[in-house]
């Protein structure tokens, strides 16, 4: 390791591998033991403290290295899980002390040091996995959601890494999922955060297990074709006195400013125009790929990284916007395959555009006016959709405009807003129904596609951190079938590449009806190479026994889908045999099919060549 050269480029804002260098690492220099090192350019003197120095009683002093405010000690006979902690003196003589920002674990809560771990103890054998990985936008990407703490948990305790890989893996492949996005897993100290208030951001959080638990079960991720992608909150940390706030005894990785510094989340907003700071974030992403195997990483709130405290009223920080277009390239640069998203609920332009035509370099953006338009729309009165009718259509009139993902996630189950399935207007029947209807909407829309856990299996309750899903719910027969259902459609997603393949490209879709708001029928179809699927959706509450629909091509039409199956607990209105095309008075081709109640409905055809 070249200190000297990791130090520049950390000093310059674009360092990718700082965590080498800073934090606790096992070195042989005369006998084994550990050498501790911190930037701390403020600090009048750095020790570290622990049990190995029996805490306060016999601070060892570390020393200036001349590599601009990095101190650095050895100390011999350190051991793995040994917990230790920099206890700074400011230039007034006062003393604190402060876990390592770049300790590679920590205490479990409430308790806050830091804790020595050896990372040469992780093992891959998933070389096959990172040897094909790939940005494939022209790729499946149906995306489940999890809170590790709030998926299973074994009585009164989450599941542990090491009960994930036996379980969460083998329940996401039998469910159509191509990834896990996990909510975040840096340490942090308040479970009522979900892990977007953090303090380490190197430290895989204790509460599941310790780094090589986690790695095996990425490793398992990967031997069983599933990509991991993790949420990183690179806007704000917690001001818990042992964390980053004042490290050093003035703002260091805050703004000096006091209101800029202050966030919306009673936390602290990273000063993301100094180079230091750029480098410990842009370092601990490349961390978590180079170390974890990390497939993708999902940067939260992106918007207050795009305005300051995502204001519009404020202007750019232009300085937040070059540290994200350094994170995107170093990624890119250093870790092909690994996808970043942008969680970003501005429209501001090219957030997905390259950097190289003045674009932020993210690869996908989360579509959260598709998200909000198609929510508002099904919780409507069926009596007044019509008032309504282009909010299921206008996500195509900006689609192309970026790279958008399609997500229904943890927000949109919490904080009084109900779940997915209880925001349905209506009755029971009319709510199980309707949320059919959307997800088949959602599966033939274009983009990639990210759900929650829970949704699944039509979760009536919100999401609390501090308790399992309701697993009780699949012992009804209504619950069983939407799992059926939602089975199904992952499943036809996966198989037929016009719904994935042209995500992102215009000729992939076509309206055919975008504007019969008086019977709140939709009806478009996706293609590819060899086929086409004509997705028709029954807003409202009235059945048709013949229908006739417009169709792009002559030929046979087979229903491949349809949410009112009896498989389903549908009504059983379905058609089963297929339908030939026939030209209707306009010389184009039609076909006439029955739509049940709020029925969706799939067609597939082979396409003519």
């Amino acid at each position: 390791m070249d200190s000297g050269k990791i130090a520049e480029s950390f000093h310059q804002g674009h360092c990718i591998d700082a965590y080498k260098l800073f934090g606790a690492h096992f070195s042989y220099e005369g006998n084994e033991g550990v050498r501790f090192t911190v930037y701390a350019p403020h600090a009048h003197n750095v020790f570290v403290i622990g049990g190995f120095s029996q805490w306060t009683e016999h601070p060892i002093r570390m020393e200036r290295t001349g590599l601009e405010g990095i101190w650095s000690v050895f100390v011999k006979g350190v051991k793995e899980w040994d917990s230790y902690k920099y206890r700074m003196e400011d230039w007034n003589g006062a003393f604190f002390d402060k876990a390592d920002p770049y300790a590679f674990y920590a205490e479990t809560r409430p308790e806050t040091a830091s804790k020595v771990y050896d990372l040469g103890d992780i093992h891959w054998h998933d070389e096959a996995w990172m040897d094909a990985r790939r940005v494939q936008y022209d790729a499946p990407m149906n995306i489940y959601e999890v809170y590790a703490g709030g998926w299973k948990r074994n009585g009164e305790y989450p599941y542990t890494y090491g009960m994930m890989e036996e379980n969460l893996i083998p329940y996401v492949k039998k469910n159509g999922y191509t990834h896990i996005e996990m909510m975040p897993l840096t340490e942090y100290p308040f479970d009522g955060s979900w892990g977007y208030q953090a303090s380490g951001y190197y430290a895989l959080t204790s509460r599941y297990g310790n780094p090589a638990e986690f790695a095996s079960f990425v490793d398992a991720c990967h031997r069983n074709g599933i990509g991991l992608i993790m949420d990183m909150v690179p806007v704000h940390f917690v001001k818990d006195a042992f964390g980053l706030c004042c490290f050093d005894g003035q703002p260091l990785y805050e703004y000096a400013k006091e209101s800029d510094a202050q966030s919306q989340w009673g936390t602290l907003n990273f000063n993301l125009w100094k180079d230091e700071v750029r480098s410990f974030l842009i370092s601990s992403a490349a961390f978590w790929c180079d170390v974890y195997h990390i497939d993708g990483i999902r940067i939260d709130a992106v918007s207050n990284l795009i305005y300051w405290e995502g204001n519009r009223d404020r202007g750019t920080n232009d300085g937040a916007l070059d540290f994200v277009k350094r994170l995107n390239d170093c990624i890119h640069q250093s870790f092909p395959g690994v996808i970043t998203i942008a969680e970003d609920s501005s429209d501001y332009p090219r957030v997905t555009g390259s950097l190289a035509h003045g674009g932020l370099g993210f690869d996908y953006k989360w579509d959260l006016g598709w998200m909000n338009d198609t929510l508002k729309y099904y919780a409507e009165d069926p009596l007044y959709r019509s008032y309504d009718h282009h909010k299921l259509t206008f996500s195509m009139a900006y689609f192309y405009s970026e790279r958008f993902l399609l997500p229904l996630s943890h927000d949109e189950n919490v904080h009084g807003k109900k779940t997915i399935i209880d925001r349905m207007w209506g009755t029971y029947d009319e709510k199980f129904s309707q949320v059919r209807n959307l997800y088949a909407y959602m599966y033939a829309h274009p983009g990639k596609k990210l759900n929650f856990m829970g949704n699944e299996i039509a979760s009536f309750r919100e999401f609390d951190e501090k308790r399992e899903l309701d697993w009780f719910l699949l012992k009804y027969p209504r619950h069983q079938a939407f799992v059926r259902y939602m089975q199904d459609l992952n499943a036809l997603y996966l198989t037929h590449s016009c719904l994935y393949a042209s995500d992102y490209e215009a000729a992939g879709f076509h309206w055919i009806n975008a504007d019969n708001a008086a019977q709140s029928i939709y009806s478009f179809y996706r293609q590819g190479t060899d086929e086409r699927i004509i997705c028709i959706m029954n807003c409202l509450a009235k059945s048709y026994e013949s229908y006739d629909i417009e169709v792009p091509q002559k030929g046979i039409y087979t229903e491949i889908l349809n949410t009112e199956d009896e498989r389903y607990d549908g009504c059983g209105m379905v058609n089963a045999e297929p339908m030939h095309a026939w030209v209707n008075g306009k010389r184009k081709y039609a076909v006439t099919l029955k739509i049940a109640p709020f029925a969706a409905i799939w067609l597939r055809v082979s396409k003519e060549h």
